[in-house]
């Protein structure tokens, strides 16, 4: 179940938990902020619920990029063309690239989506692994794309790109393959050889939608942005990116894709006019260049990792290894069933994905977030709830 569907099935909570006004949600924010600030405690309630459930950063926005909103506010009633230029000019030198390679999208959805309706239709396969981030199987199924999915390798449920590779040489029309990488709900990383070498080899009737929105939380020397490929000239693929994740701009809406200037081109006819706010624009610059937060994101999460997996291994339930900023773990109930316990302390963790029942996705907050996770796994494991 994708985002949008779990929101509409359950209003969210917001009637059950009271989140009913812009007031209410700012009092959720205020709490998690504090919570950085070293010896503070997290004390989920009703009002203030600890949310762990879609992979947003508790941190919130770099302070630079706050700033950098308040300053450009007057400017609001200009169209946002020079932020956005500035952007992806921005985007461009980081990634080695030019502005022609560039796109920008309301978060990196709207990326995936762009690249969907440019590629898919009747006639043509969409293959992807399963479970995955289903975005782009929603954005193809109306198109009548015939929908691939690959069921995730059985005992390490790493994405099969044996299998999906077999997927695309069965299928006589053109093939967009999605690959989620690290991947989500599981957070695994699939080796940048493997990708590389059937992204390279593929034939022109595949094309590539590489989703890289973990892309700034991996450190393992397996992993390699796929956005190498783009600088070599590579013209079979998108490797999509949003400000979502690390730089905690997901209520802003912003994201982008690199790729070679005619699949740019290509995409961009697709894109909705005028994507791109001005608040979002000035806020992903700024963060971009704000590097003591992006340091302060990364160590945050490392911590919340450990004190996660520590209370894991004490409890013996297992864990993949977790290369962004949530961790897949085992429970030792129905997903279901441990979803509703938490969420009567209070605690939002996970949703549902297909073939993965006694798993959760666990988003990693702040530190002290996850003391007060932890404090609710284990009074749940007392009581053989979890």
């Amino acid at each position: 179940m994708d985002r949008r569907t779990l929101l509409k099935s359950s209003g969210l909570f917001m009637g059950a938990l009271g989140l009913s006004t812009l007031a209410s949600r700012a009092a959720i924010a205020a709490p998690a902020q504090a919570a950085t600030q070293g010896s503070a405690v997290f004390i989920p309630s009703a009002k203030t619920p600890l949310l762990l459930n879609f992979n947003e950063n508790s941190l919130g926005m770099s302070p630079k990029a706050q700033a950098a909103i308040i300053n450009e506010l007057p400017a609001a009633f200009r169209y946002p063309d020079d932020a956005r230029a500035a952007l992806i000019s921005t985007l461009a030198k980081g990634n080695g690239l030019s502005d022609k390679q560039i796109t920008l999208g309301n978060g990196s959805s709207e990326v995936i989506q762009m690249a969907i309706h440019a590629y898919c239709g009747k006639g043509t396969q969409l293959v992807c692994p399963d479970p995955t981030f289903n975005y782009a199987e929603l954005y193809a199924e109306p198109m009548g794309t015939t929908i691939t999915k690959v069921k995730l390798q059985k005992d390490t449920l790493a994405i099969d790109l044996k299998a999906m590779r077999a997927a695309t040489e069965k299928f006589a029309g053109v093939s967009v393959v999605y690959l989620c990488n690290p991947n989500n709900p599981t957070a695994t990383i699939t080796p940048a050889a493997d990708i590389e070498a059937w992204i390279n080899s593929a034939p022109e009737r595949v094309f590539f939608i590489v989703d890289e929105a973990y892309h700034e939380y991996v450190t393992d020397p397996r992993y390699a942005s796929a956005a190498r490929l783009v600088q070599a000239g590579k013209k079979n693929l998108i490797v999509a990116r949003t400000f979502s994740k690390i730089y905690a701009l997901a209520g802003l809406r912003i994201g982008y894709g690199l790729a070679a200037p005619e699949i740019i081109a290509r995409l961009d006819t697709w894109a909705s006019i005028d994507n791109t706010n001005l608040p979002a624009a000035i806020a992903a610059n700024a963060s971009l260049q704000d590097t003591a937060f992006i340091r302060q994101s990364l160590s945050t999460t490392a911590q919340s990792r450990k004190i996660v997996t520590q209370a894991l291994d004490e409890l013996k339930l297992a864990y993949l290894p977790s290369h962004a900023n949530f961790i897949f773990h085992r429970v030792n109930s129905s997903s279901a069933a441990y979803r509703e316990n938490m969420k009567k302390l209070h605690i939002m963790v996970g949703r549902p994905f297909d073939h993965t029942d006694g798993w959760n996705r666990l988003t990693l907050g702040t530190p002290a977030e996850m003391q007060a996770f932890v404090k609710a796994l284990k009074t749940l494991r007392q009581q053989n709830l979890a």
